[in-house]
């Protein structure tokens, strides 16, 4: 992924404890550095893994030119100084996180480009002890970036924002958990307005998954299928940090009848947004039932439930129609 610009700035509590200092780097760094471009595709990786918030500039703040959207659009429409692009957005939020003098580290801006794509990251990073090697070999301290650890980031997809996508979730920022006060003064500085629930929108297109399926009687091989291209596309797209298409999905999840999946989500109206940002978890749930208790432990793919697996919720029964066969004769030469 070609780094465009990067500049790297550091957040640390000033002395007094009433606010956090900046230690601003010079310039930008040095363009066709492979270590730099190694750190941002790290951190990229990092943040695609992780739970986010989506949304888009709020409109009232996109022409306002002290905001972040504001300072974006200056900088890509007539190329003014990247540095002062990021020094501004980086006094911004340190002011922002005033009341949270134990955020500190170094923080990262970069500018970068994929295929037709540009998108701006931006990532708070920390340092940790480890133990290095030196020339004579022996061990001594060494510190070094935790890059699997970030305690805010965001990342804008410019390309689309400058598109302008009426339906399109273009901006991205970390929400863990134990992390909403400090995801809430992000989104804040960004001048986001959080547009979808990624966990319950992914819920909803799982079910009009499940629907589907259901409805179109595909028998065990064929919806077996269809779930792992279902999962293997939402799990390549959080992979990328990119969103889910309806479009994309449809035609994937039935290649004879590429709409037939988007027409039943748009008739049955399950207020799916055209984009839909992938969310892990539910993504895990979801391929696979799983559970445990009191000596038994239950295993199976999801696809099954409805076919050769029943759940009998008012009786809080499992039916298994198909009994492995391996389990069969266990059963069978059992006293």
């Amino acid at each position: 992924m070609p780094l465009l610009q990067s500049i790297v700035h550091r957040l640390e509590p000033a002395l007094d404890g009433a606010r956090l200092d900046i230690v601003s780097a010079g310039d930008v760094h040095p363009q066709g550095s492979d270590v730099m471009e190694a750190l941002v595709t790290t951190l990229n990786d990092t943040y695609n893994t992780k739970p986010k918030g989506w949304g888009r500039f709020s409109a009232d703040l996109e022409e306002v030119d002290t905001s972040f959207a504001g300072g974006l659009r200056r900088y890509l429409a007539d190329g003014s100084d990247f540095t002062t692009l990021a020094q501004h957005l980086t006094e911004q939020l340190a002011r922002a996180l005033a009341e949270h003098l134990s955020v500190a580290g170094y923080l990262l801006f970069a500018h970068q480009r994929q295929g037709d794509t540009d998108t701006l990251l931006v990532a708070l990073v920390h340092q940790r002890e480890g133990i290095g090697i030196n020339a004579e070999h022996h061990a001594i301290p060494a510190v070094q970036l935790n890059t699997r650890q970030l305690t805010l980031a965001a990342r804008i997809n410019l390309t689309q924002w400058q598109q302008g996508d009426a339906q399109s979730q273009y901006v991205s920022f970390l929400k863990e958990r134990g992390g909403q006060k400090v995801a809430e003064v992000v989104a804040q500085w960004l001048g986001v307005g959080e547009g979808l629930d990624a966990p319950q929108e992914t819920r909803t297109l799982l079910k009009a998954f499940s629907d589907y399926v259901e409805k179109e009687a595909f028998d065990e091989e064929a919806s077996r299928e269809k779930t792992d291209a279902l999962v293997d596309y939402a799990t390549d797209q959080l992979s990328r940090g990119e969103t889910m298409t309806l479009d994309e999905l449809s035609a994937l999840v039935d290649e004879r009848q590429p709409k037939a999946f988007y027409e039943h989500i748009r008739h049955a109206d399950y207020g799916l947004a055209e984009e839909i940002p992938p969310d892990k978890r539910t993504l895990n749930q979801f391929r696979r039932f799983t559970g445990r208790a009191g000596g038994v432990s239950i295993s199976f793919d999801s696809h099954l439930l409805g076919n050769s697996i029943e759940y009998d919720e008012a009786a809080d029964r499992l039916i298994i129609k198909q009994v492995p066969k391996q389990l069969k004769e266990q059963l069978k030469g059992h006293d």
